[in-house]
């Protein structure tokens, strides 16, 4: 008989404040967006851009900001055709994978005739992206101008602090137990990405489940498709 693999159960994105884990590599973003009163209000020109790797927490910390400003937030993909005057009216917006700007010239203009527009009503911009602005490829000269003087902050990769508190969070959502021995064994593992944490736990999951069997170093080591070794 064919053993069949459960699907792993889709979670939904935690998005939360309380569930943002701090450590030493998102410490400086934490510091420039404002940490606890998340204002924006002292950034220059009321703008700024966060960039890092995939699974850095971009995404998480837009959110965040979005949740204790009202600001409204949105993929830079779905700015064309948008309503802008309706987007300023809450004084702050921002815009994730804001490197897609340059994929089209609509795109670009809207973004800058949005920029301009909170820009003269004192408003707040916040764009997350992979790379700095001089990287995107926008060809709007007066819209790279711009951005290219917002302010500039750097999420690092994940290092094993934020790791090891992300895999305790994401096994612990699934009310899954796990031996002590096992984090330490995926750190050195595993892609340092918290995407690749999430897809990892819920392999983990889905593959105890499917052997009937408890989530250990074995299981995890199958997994990676690496030893088991003593460290």
């Amino acid at each position: 008989m064919t053993r069949q693999m459960p699907m792993p159960i889709s979670l939904p994105a935690d998005h939360a404040r309380e569930s943002f884990i701090a450590a030493p590599c998102n410490a400086q973003a934490l510091a420039t967006l404002g940490a606890d009163h998340w204002s924006g209000a002292h950034w220059p020109a009321g703008k700024l851009v966060l960039t890092g790797p995939e699974g850095s927490g971009k995404t998480h910390l837009l959110h965040i900001w979005a949740n204790a400003t009202g600001a409204r937030l949105l993929e830079a993909r779905d700015l064309t055709g948008a309503d802008l005057e309706a987007l300023v009216k809450s004084g702050a917006v921002a815009l994730d994978d804001a490197d897609a700007l340059a994929t089209d010239p609509a795109l670009e203009t809207a973004a800058f005739h949005l920029h301009n527009l909170l820009a003269e009503r004192g408003g707040r911009l916040l764009l997350a992206a992979r790379a700095p602005v001089r990287d995107w490829g926008l060809r709007l000269p007066d819209l790279l101008s711009r951005l290219q003087a917002a302010q500039h902050v750097v999420l690092k990769a994940p290092d094993d602090a934020l790791l090891a508190g992300v895999l305790e969070k994401l096994f612990a959502d699934r009310q899954v137990r796990i031996p002590d021995q096992l984090i330490p064994f995926l750190l050195p593992r595993m892609e340092r990405s918290l995407a690749v944490a999430q897809s990892l736990v819920a392999q983990l999951d889905a593959e105890s489940l499917a052997r009937k069997c408890a989530i250990s170093r074995r299981l995890a080591a199958d997994i990676l498709q690496v030893s088991q070794d003593k460290d």
